[in-house]
């Protein structure tokens, strides 16, 4: 039982080892590479059969890969996310794409998103947006309440004149968004409607600097702020780590220490007894 364990941990460190997330990190990159190529007819009447048997090949390391993971680690491959993310995109190619399913043969693409559960500081960047997402959903929130605001009352001022840009709460706040991403938001919308209402300038100005410059910076500063928080505790952590270590270090320093003193006290009593015998006068 213990050689069946250690030889599954020996198997589970392997695969995790550097030069194995090498070649797979590079087969991903292939398998993009491939994918891609598959979208130009010219090139898949060249090359069509050798790149469907790349892709088999590098899809067929992958099985390999996952199937070695499930053996080494059994249930707990399952408590990772990222372990259970490469066996959903692993497992979706797997699917025959055809009849219905024909749909999933697009969905192949998703092999390429395994470079972020393989590479660790893109997994930085993926698990610091999802711990931003309830500050987030927090700024999303109030950006909806504050497009709702604005597109009442757009709709009121301009839909008579605008109706295909602000005729109703949808389109008003459709074309809010667009004045939001800074899109022709000058010539093709605010200038006309300026041109009818020459106040209106009041609206979407104040409009953009509170949308556009401060609630997408809020956006920014919420995921900025998130990765600096996770940057500390990592390196709480490793230093934790260390000083346990240098602890660690110490106490074994000086418990050889003591057990040296000892046995040069011992060895000097040694050495004594014999000097102290030779001393003493002969009876």
């Amino acid at each position: 039982m213990s050689s069946s364990l250690s030889s599954r941990a020996r198997l589970g460190t392997w695969i995790e080892s550097a030069p194995v997330q090498r070649v797979i990190i590079g087969l991903i990159v292939l398998n993009a590479l491939t994918l891609g190529l598959e979208t130009s007819a010219s090139l898949m009447e060249q090359m069509g059969p050798l790149l469907r048997t790349a892709d088999r090949v590098v899809l067929a390391v992958f099985v390999a890969e996952i199937t070695i993971k499930l053996v080494a680690f059994g249930p707990r491959f399952f408590r990772n996310p990222w372990n259970v993310f490469d066996f959903l995109v692993v497992g979706i190619a797997l699917v025959p794409a055809s009849g219905p399913l024909a749909v999933l043969r697009a969905l192949r693409v998703l092999r390429v998103l395994r470079l972020v559960s393989t590479v660790p500081r893109l997994r930085f960047v993926v698990d610091a947006l999802l711990k931003a997402i309830p500050g987030i959903a927090s700024i999303a929130g109030l950006m909806l309440l504050l497009f709702y605001v604005f597109a009442v009352m757009a709709t009121n001022l301009y839909g008579d004149g605008f109706p295909e840009w602000f005729g109703s709460i949808g389109a008003s706040m459709y074309t809010l968004f667009q004045i939001m991403t800074l899109e022709s938001w000058s010539m093709g919308i605010v200038r006309p409607v300026m041109a009818a209402y020459p106040m209106a300038w009041l609206f979407f100005i104040p409009f953009i600097l509170i949308a556009t410059f401060t609630m997408l910076n809020l956006f920014i500063g919420i995921i900025v702020d998130t990765m600096q928080t996770m940057h500390e505790a990592e390196h709480e952590s490793e230093r934790e780590r260390f000083e346990g270590s240098m602890h660690q270090d110490t106490d074994r320093v000086l418990e050889e220490l003591s057990t040296l003193r000892q046995e040069l006290a011992a060895l000097r009593t040694a050495i004594d007894r014999p000097q102290q015998a030779a001393s003493q006068p002969p009876q």
